[in-house]
């Protein structure tokens, strides 16, 4: 059980994870980072979870953490800068955590996304989004710096150093026309059909090979930095070796027209 996740099954092999604070747009407070950190360990090691979709509560996606309210583990600046480190680590470990799934992960974006929430749709390898979208990174209005939770990672590989640079110097709010624009998002659609979109195309992975999706995953994430195309194409060869000596791949194979 969950008090800040709604956590659903809306087609064989799809796991919807919504994220529940809707009254404060979805902002991350201690018990909701910890239940996500828990969900997504849960989510894992499920065999019988082939697609995940993340998606907020009412009218928000994410609105980063909750600085105001997030509970007896916000610490103040002039605590031990080893346990700001670990707060830190802590809300870092949810991207990782996200990014490390082995199932493929779609963002459904229905309305603001801003720093912790930002960093949380990058990690996803799909992002489709609500024309009422927004987008930032709050961090850095704040004081901070605007790299934090794998953002300066992320960001430049999906849309570009250039585009990184402006959203994350200024902070300024993106709207969901240029993140479509800027490649931020595959797909906008409208608010009432965003979800549908979103459990559709997981349900499409779903039914897809789990080890051929795994693969392609990883090879994704690893080729994006490999240091040319050879490397690239010995994970590449390697994984076509793997996957094609499954009985799946030959049960699919043979109905193939």
């Amino acid at each position: 059980m969950t008090e800040m996740l709604e956590i659903e099954t809306p087609a064989a092999g799809v796991r919807l994870i919504r994220l529940n604070r809707p009254n404060k747009l979805n902002a991350i407070n201690e018990v909701m980072r910890d239940e996500i950190a828990q969900t997504l360990a849960s989510v894992a090691s499920d065999v019988d979870v082939h697609a995940v979709v993340l998606t907020g509560a009412g009218r928000g996606f994410c609105a980063g953490i909750d600085i105001r309210n997030f509970g007896p583990g916000m610490l103040e600046a002039s605590a031990p800068a080893i346990d700001r480190l670990r707060f830190q680590e802590a809300m870092a470990g949810l991207v990782r955590a996200l990014a490390d799934l082995p199932q493929a992960v779609i963002a459904a974006i229905n309305g603001p996304c801003v720093g912790a929430g930002l960093a949380l749709s990058l990690a996803a390898d799909i992002r489709i989004a609500s024309t009422a979208a927004t987008f930032g990174n709050a961090a850095i209005l704040l004081g901070l710096s605007g790299a934090e939770m794998g953002m300066s990672y992320h960001l430049p590989r999906i849309v570009g150093a250039g585009v990184a640079a402006d959203w994350m110097l200024t902070g300024r709010t993106v709207s969901a026309e240029e993140a479509d624009r800027r490649g931020l998002v595959s797909q906008l659609v409208e608010p009432e059909q965003l979800l549908e979109r979103a459990i559709e195309i997981a349900n499409g992975v779903a039914d897809l090979a789990p080890l051929g999706v795994q693969l392609t995953k990883r090879a994704l994430q690893v080729n994006i930095g490999a240091g040319g195309l050879g490397p690239a194409l010995e994970l590449e060869n390697r994984n076509q070796v793997l996957s094609h000596a499954t009985d799946d791949a030959a049960a699919r194979r043979s109905t193939w027209s």
